[in-house]
């Protein structure tokens, strides 16, 4: 886990993040005292919803505060229950004819605080009860016990819910019916790899490398048991979803789900996952819920919605909408409504569910479009592919993925280590590609052309400028074989690899002594125009990469490494080493040795 944090100690850090966030939600308002955010527009003829619980688990719940969803969110301190006193701060701020709902997760603080609020507002002639939300699967009933399920970010969605209820104007009990069938009808579970840091406390517990925790839950508590070694993304998300959607699971068989139920997935993220990995991670549950389980939600909700501060970790919400549809007295169309209700609390996904009008003319330029790019081929062009060029194009690769470890080396130091990563890609790509076409290989133009989609593909700075100047050598060399009817000779290549060189010079300002594969590639295709020599024309390159050593960056994450850092400005540039060794390796190809 980082235990780096900006504040020591996390004395302050609530206002400041909740000043944040009205300052930015002109709807908003700050009873900063009792640390309560709260709706300005909410009218007294609308039910008051009121959630909150301790603060660390951002955007939960004063970033749910708006039309359609929270009246009001009151704040603890990190992982501690309001006090009675904010609570009751609370319901004065949006006060209601109708009655105010209290929605309390299930934990003993929250339950016990809010629980006196509620008689004390009945003492005072308020209209107050509580939703109970929980709805957490990994404990199970006997785990679980008397203190019963833990409330998870499944509870955004009873939010949700009884939030748009009110808005609807339903009625007080109605409100509060939807709202307790939330345990009824939800599940959550969530894995992670390690726990949380609070700013200014030890860090009690870790969990060790190679291992992740299942049933993790929102306030560093341990999980239901360690995983170890480190299962694949897949098997985490399979084991998740059989404590969810097992039937013959006794202990944890909550709620029916049945791919005919409207089904609504809730994924959200601890805080500490990469916003690549954590959608990765909800896509992996989406195949997985359709290949194994024959379920495809109707709505779908993602993202950093109840966090564990920076806990490495994310849960899967699914809840059964066609169950609670059905106590409800409803249609599924009913309660999907109020999940698409519009609101304007800033932490709600927002993910357009609104119908969607297809532009047909469009999509009829989009096939025609398409059908012309398929169709472009330059395969009937121009003359045969050498046999030595697939011999060559083979050894040019095998040696830049036998030099891919010290590419690494050199871009870690200059850089994030990706060019490595990079070349490799570019070769194992062409290497599938000719291994499919030498047995009946294309003309050399259409070769060409795939090759450089091989570049292509691989993208980044490197891989850019690498298919800009193969394109364009095709289409020189196209011009030069099928127009002008000249020979498939030195000469022909000189002249097509200058004509792409000068093309490329439009694209990059990048020129010799700047450290760039630049500084590889002009002195190659010069050499190679000038003196009509491929052998020498690598040698050139080749010492023209070594060069590189000596050279101070002017373009890339390089020039970010300072004069004094020694050995890192004394190894050559990352792209330009690996152009060198795999001209080598094309030149070595070609003579056989």
């Amino acid at each position: 886990m980082s235990r780096k944090h900006f504040f020591p100690s996390p004395e302050g850090v609530v206002v400041h993040m909740l000043n944040s966030l009205v300052t930015r939600n002109q709807h908003m308002a700050l009873d900063t005292e009792n640390r309560v955010v709260y709706n300005l527009s909410h009218p007294p003829n609308q039910v008051t919803i009121i959630s909150g619980g301790g603060s660390g688990h951002e955007p939960a719940w004063s970033g749910f505060v708006g039309d359609g969803m929270l009246s009001a969110a009151v704040c603890g301190d990190i992982f501690a229950s309001p006090s009675t006193k904010q609570i009751m701060a609370g319901i004065r701020n949006v006060p209601s004819n109708e009655g105010v709902i209290l929605c309390i997760t299930n934990y003993t603080g929250d339950m016990l605080h809010f629980g006196l609020a509620r008689e004390k507002g009945q003492a005072l002639g308020y209209k107050v009860d509580v939703v109970c939300m929980a709805e957490d699967a990994a404990l199970g009933r006997e785990k679980s016990g008397k203190v019963g399920r833990r409330g998870l970010a499944g509870n955004l969605l009873v939010i949700k819910l009884i939030g748009a209820a009110s808005q609807k104007g339903w009625a007080f009990e109605r409100c509060r019916k939807i709202g307790e069938l939330g345990n009824g009808q939800l599940v959550t579970i969530g894995t992670s790899l390690d726990h949380c840091h609070v700013p200014g406390r030890e860090a009690f517990e870790s969990v060790k490398d190679g291992a992740c925790v299942l049933g993790m839950g929102i306030h560093n508590e341990p999980g239901l048991r360690t995983i170890s070694p480190m299962p694949s993304a897949q098997d985490i998300v399979k084991e998740m979803l059989r404590y969810l959607l097992d039937p013959s699971d006794k202990d944890r068989a909550f709620v029916p789900f049945s791919p005919n139920y409207n089904v609504v997935l809730l994924a959200n993220n601890f805080g500490g996952l990469s916003g690549l990995e954590f959608d990765a991670m909800v896509n992996i549950t989406l195949e997985i819920l359709k290949s194994d389980w024959n379920i495809t939600p109707t709505r779908i909700y993602a993202g950093v919605l109840e966090t564990s501060l920076n806990g490495q970790g994310f849960s899967i919400t699914l809840g059964n909408m066609s169950g609670m549809a059905k106590e409800m007295g409803l249609k599924d169309s009913d309660v999907i409504e109020l999940l698409d209700a519009p609101t304007n609390a800033p932490a709600w996904p927002k993910n357009g569910y609104r119908p969607v009008t297809v532009n047909q003319e469009t999509a009829k330029l989009r096939d025609q479009a398409n059908a012309a790019f398929n169709s472009a081929s330059t395969s009937h062009k121009g003359p045969a592919t050498p046999p030595s060029l697939i011999l060559a194009l083979r050894k040019a690769c095998q040696e830049g993925l036998a030099a891919e470890p010290k590419i690494t080396q050199y871009d870690l130091q200059m850089g994030d280590g990706d060019c490595g990563e990079a070349v490799a890609g570019v070769c194992k790509s062409i290497l599938s590609n000719i291994d499919a076409a030498e047995s009946n290989p294309p003309s050399l133009l259409a070769l060409l052309e795939s090759v450089g989609e091989n570049v292509e593909d691989v993208g980044g700075s490197l891989g850019a400028i690498l298919s800009i100047l193969v394109t364009a050598f095709t289409n020189a060399l196209a011009v030069q074989t099928t127009q002008r009817g000249a020979p498939l000779d030195v000469k022909t290549i000189g002249t097509a690899a200058s004509a792409a060189l000068e093309n490329l010079k439009h694209y990059t300002s990048a020129r010799e002594g700047d450290r760039t594969v630049m500084d590889v590639l002009i002195p190659f295709i010069t050499t190679l125009k000038t003196d009509g020599d491929f052998a020498k024309a690598v040698d050139v390159a080749e010492r023209s990469a070594q060069e590189t050593a000596e050279m101070k960056a002017k373009f890339g994450r390089a020039t970010y490494v300072g004069d004094d850092d020694g050995d890192r400005s004394r190894i050559p540039d990352p792209g330009a080493y690996a152009a060198g060794v795999w001209l080598r390796g094309l030149e070595r190809g070609f003579s056989g040795s």
